[in-house]
């Protein structure tokens, strides 16, 4: 069948040579550092998974933020998130996704930069506010992505299915758990029912209907690394696989969207009622991903999507192209931003890093953070 044959493509059979990925060294000694992003300007900000966050300025780096007492780390855990409220600039505010260190309790919180030092968080971190908080059944798939779509006051969150092999709660099918979603509120509540509220966009799928009101999208197992593309608004998730398959997401919308976990790991059944598992899957298939990678493939050693980002610099050499990488091979592949399911990976490049997220600066630069050696890299071309 077209799908099978896609799936074979994708999954196991390198497609036409690619350009090849170039990294420069950006900034180094950094604690395992597992993400970049920026708050609107030409600052660098660089989230340690102790709870340490960095930012890189033209005077050298500061520490901005320090938090490591109030989570647990590492494996899985740690501070996996950081976004810039978009009213930043003036507002001062910011948000953490991390694990709680007395429960392993996911946490959303909202701090507040300091009024005196645009590179220090508020003196001692003495603004804390929780938004959220997730119980987390086991200490893996955490999830940890949050972000801000482009132009909106709106957050959005990535959870895991909240650890075990093979969902054995069936969480991300769950229409009543947090858990294996993408959710999504406006953390500051614009009608002003007060300062430790949030409010739930009217517009959210399960407003009014089955399910929790909070939830944008479900059916993930870890989406490691979400990014919305400033271009064209999608959204694209990398979910990292059982045992066999690593899947990159795309959606135009993404609202009210079933990823498939654990129905599906990648494009074949897994633990799908009346189906047998390993193979492909041809009809009331959910949303299917846009790209999979077997862990064989490409000389095998891959085992952990992390999703990047599309360039969208004017003028740069993969304008358009989606970056992404495993973990664990330290293979980084480009693919057009709008790459269909039919069209094969082309061979990735093998960068030898511990690849644990993509960043991306205000003017669209895309930079590569390595858990092992503690450093930032550019990736050339962005």
């Amino acid at each position: 069948m077209v799908l099978a044959a896609a799936f074979f493509l994708l999954a196991g059979t390198p497609g036409p040579a690619a350009a090849a990925v170039t990294l420069s060294p950006h900034a180094s000694g950094f604690e395992r550092p597992i993400y970049v992003t920026h708050a609107g300007d030409s600052r660098l900000f660089v989230v340690e998974q102790g709870g340490r966050v960095w930012v890189i300025h033209a005077g050298g780096r500061t520490l901005f933020l320090d938090i490591g007492s109030r989570l647990v780390c590492c494996g899985e855990q740690g501070l996996l998130g950081l976004a810039f409220h978009p009213g930043y600039a003036s507002n001062r505010l910011f948000y953490v996704n991390y694990t709680r260190k007395s429960d392993g309790a996911t946490v959303i919180g909202e701090m507040r930069r300091s009024a005196g030092n645009a590179n220090v968080a508020d003196p001692a971190s003495t603004y804390f506010r929780r938004v959220m908080l997730i119980p987390q059944p086991q200490s893996n798939h955490n999830g940890g992505w949050i972000g801000f779509k482009p132009g909106s006051p709106q957050l959005y969150i990535a959870t895991g299915d909240g650890g075990g092999a093979g969902d054995p709660g069936n969480r991300a099918q769950n229409l009543n758990s947090l858990l294996g979603k993408i959710l999504r509120i406006n953390p500051r509540d614009p009608d002003g029912n007060g300062p430790r509220t949030y409010k739930i966009p009217p517009s959210n799928p399960f407003t009014g209907r089955a399910g929790r009101d909070k939830i944008w999208a479900y059916g993930l197992r870890n989406p490691w690394r979400c990014s919305f593309d400033r271009g064209t608004g999608n959204l694209w998730c990398a979910d990292v696989g059982q045992g066999d398959y690593e899947e990159i997401n795309r959606s135009e919308t993404g609202k009210g969207k079933n990823y498939g976990w654990r129905l599906l790991e990648g494009f074949r059944h897994f633990s799908y009622p009346g189906r047998t598992r390993g193979t492909p899957c041809t009809s009331n298939c959910r949303a299917l991903p846009v790209a999979v990678y077997a862990h064989s493939a490409f000389g095998g050693g891959n085992c952990s999507v992390t999703g990047g980002y599309v360039s969208r610099r004017v003028g740069a050499t993969h304008h358009g192209k989606y970056v992404f990488g495993d973990y664990c091979s330290g293979k980084v592949w480009l693919i057009d931003a709008g790459h269909t399911r039919g069209t094969p990976l082309a061979a990735p490049t093998d960068t030898g890093r511990r690849i644990s997220s993509f960043g991306e600066s205000f003017d669209g630069r895309i930079y590569l953070t390595d858990l092992s050696n503690g450093t930032v890299y550019y990736v050339e071309g962005t």
